[in-house]
């Protein structure tokens, strides 16, 4: 397609660095330089306009609450569409309620007998948790039959374990220090209740065991058993907490809390652990005499475990008697408490010597991997910004290092093509 050009223009070249005109385009001929009004008074808002501006913002919040409102209260409701079904339809329809209520008896079958499977397989632990707690107190000393089997489960995941020496003598004490006290401290939520009070008593738990409820109960449930030496601070030699399930499993099909109850503990005098004492000055109005009064405070310890959050009964929440805020905080107090009666049954007494050495930790908050985003995306140049560690990959233990790197285009490169480049 060929164009039209002017026979009256010169030049049809477009302008350019080189061949600008110096006369100025006429699209510049006519600007100015930007000018700025003076602030004074005339301008700024009125009164009445804040005025309006803020009685607007209300209606709209106004607005937006009576709007949430109203969804709020169709929560739950029916649309219209089953009670307009035909009868017999309706009938298909409660027939399918008969035949869950059969598959849900069947499910609280399941989750029984699954019950009754793990206290059998807890029964045949037994031996080894006090073949354990043996070689922990040193009562007992290890086999060498124990040890190597230790190191090759080590060597599975750390290849390059170096093996431990012999032992230096017979009369060497083999018991390991402090090792309940750190494997709960290995435990996230745990650590944060211990305290540095607690921790002195705590040096004197020496095992942790599990105990499932007899069938003859009537509710479910299972004891965990925390037990002492003697020492300084209280009289029981075994603190216990019992969680109780509901006699029917929940709507997902497992086992739903029901409450959990603690052991009193028998204190000694001065040593209890839950509790700060403040003396405090008095005077007598009447006599102007004065005296000292010794005042107990609730404080934040571990040992408050055994004294589980009581959950409110159903009257008391319709009368009104706790509120909304009061009650949400128990629920979070129940929450946490049943979460860590969980973490106790299915991984601290377990894996007890993985939450001494500090290995469980590596397998904590895997399911939170989602609540962060991929950095790949980010500039490379902020990799600038921090200096390369000097531990390389084989310095890294086999578990916590990540998965080999297939070869890429760079690792075909041949170097003699590299060379010519």
């Amino acid at each position: 397609m060929s164009s039209f050009i002017p026979i009256n223009i010169h030049d049809p070249t477009a302008p350019t660095p080189q061949n600008t005109p110096l006369s100025h385009a006429p699209i510049a001929q006519g600007l100015s330089r930007p000018t700025v009004p003076d602030i004074t008074e005339d301008n700024e808002p009125a009164e009445d306009e804040e005025g309006e501006e803020n009685a607007d913002s209300a209606m709209q919040s106004a607005m937006l609450g009576l709007v949430q409102g109203k969804l709020a209260g169709l929560l739950g409701k029916s649309s219209g569409y089953i009670e307009s079904l035909p009868v017999e339809v309706k009938r298909s329809v409660e027939a399918l309620k008969g035949v869950q209520v059969k598959q849900t008896e069947l499910q609280n079958q399941y989750k029984r007998e699954c019950l009754e499977l793990e206290k059998k397989y807890s029964e045949l632990q037994k031996p080894l948790h006090e073949r354990r707690r043996a070689i922990i107190s040193g009562e007992a000393k290890p086999t060498l039959e124990e040890i190597k089997a230790g190191e090759e489960e080590e060597k599975k995941e750390d290849p390059d374990y170096t093996p431990l020496p012999e032992a230096t003598g017979e009369d060497a004490t083999s018991a390991i220090p402090e090792f309940w006290l750190t494997a709960l401290r290995n435990h996230i939520a745990l650590s944060e209740m211990i305290t540095d009070r607690d921790a002195d008593a705590l040096k004197h738990l020496v095992d942790i065991t599990i105990a499932y409820l007899p069938p003859k109960e009537k509710q479910p449930g299972f004891k965990i058993e925390f037990h002492f030496s003697a020492n300084d601070y209280f009289k029981n030699e075994v603190l216990e907490k019992t969680y109780l399930y509901q006699e029917e499993v929940g709507y997902e099909g497992d086992f739903v809390y029901d409450r959990a109850i603690g052991t009193t503990i028998e204190w000694k005098e001065d040593k209890d652990l839950t509790k700060t004492f403040e003396i405090k000055k008095q005077r007598n109005k009447n006599t102007n005499r004065t005296r000292l009064v010794r005042k107990a405070k609730p404080a934040d310890s571990f040992f408050n475990f055994f004294s589980p959050p009581v959950p409110p009964s159903e009257e008391t929440i319709e009368s009104g008697e706790i509120d909304e805020d009061e009650l949400e905080a128990i629920e979070e107090q129940l929450e946490i408490d049943y979460q860590i009666g969980e973490d106790l049954k299915e991984k601290i007494i377990p894996r007890a010597v993985d939450y001494f050495t500090g290995k469980a930790l590596e397998y904590e908050g895997l399911d939170d991997d989602d609540d962060f985003e991929d950095m790949d995306d980010e500039d490379d140049d902020d990799e600038d910004r921090f200096e390369d560690d000097d531990e390389s990959d084989d310095d890294i233990p086999a578990r916590r290092r990540g998965p080999p790197k297939r070869g890429g285009a760079a690792d075909n490169v041949n170097p003699e093509e590299c060379k010519q480049q």
